[in-house]
């Protein structure tokens, strides 16, 4: 059987800060979108605003507190409610996505096999600043390894990059050198999601050493 290799970081205190920071989150939305209706139409519809704005919020908190990526072979493993596979190798579309929350910017590799839900996003690093963790050398490689097989979706671009950050891991590099640091801290400020292509990401890789 295969070895399934966790791409993500098992940090139960984190997910219990998380959970409890959303659930804020979520009665102080859900509580001033059901006061305004309220206000306007009375208490019943204020309840019902109200629970109508934070279900759906909900839903969203559980999925993102239950994800979980694994990387089995070539084949990236999502759970949430179910499991996902999508293959490295066959995947048909890769991008490079940039969030920006609060001031910290998450550089993760979308994957799309081209069939319909089948899509598969890989954090790689999180950046707060001058700091921030990255995946481990061993999943990086891998997954370096994983993509230069990929012909269908120029997977070779995504490679040498993750390649370039692991010699720049290897060297000890500082932060501000290391390639997925440096394609973090260019994308444009204000945007919840930045996209970058395979052309985006294969200019980016060119110019370094």
């Amino acid at each position: 059987m295969t070895e399934r290799l966790p791409l993500f970081e098992e940090d139960p205190r984190g997910r219990r800060r998380r959970g409890i920071s959303g659930l804020v989150g979520v009665v102080i939305v859900a509580a001033a979108f059901g006061g305004i209706a309220g206000l306007i139409g009375g208490t019943v519809a204020g309840l019902v605003v109200a629970l109508v704005v934070a279900l759906p919020l909900l839903y969203v908190m559980a999925v993102s507190l239950r994800r979980r990526v694994w990387l089995e072979g070539t084949t990236l493993v999502v759970r949430t409610w179910g499991l996902r596979r999508v293959d490295l190798v066959t995947a048909t579309r890769l991008d490079l996505v940039i969030g920006d929350v609060r001031g910290n910017r998450t550089v993760s590799l979308l994957v799309n096999a081209g069939q319909r839900g089948k899509v598969a996003k890989v954090d790689l690093a999180v950046f707060s600043g001058t700091g921030g963790r990255e995946l481990g050398v061993l999943q990086l490689r891998k997954l370096a390894n994983a993509l230069m097989n990929n012909t269908e979706a120029n997977g070779l671009v995504f490679g040498e990059l993750l390649v370039a950050e692991l010699k720049a891991e290897a060297h000890d590099a500082a932060m501000a050198e290391r390639p997925l640091y440096r394609l973090a801290s260019v994308a444009p400020s204000g945007k919840y999601v930045q996209r970058f292509t395979m052309e985006a990401v294969s200019r980016f890789v060119a110019t370094l050493d």
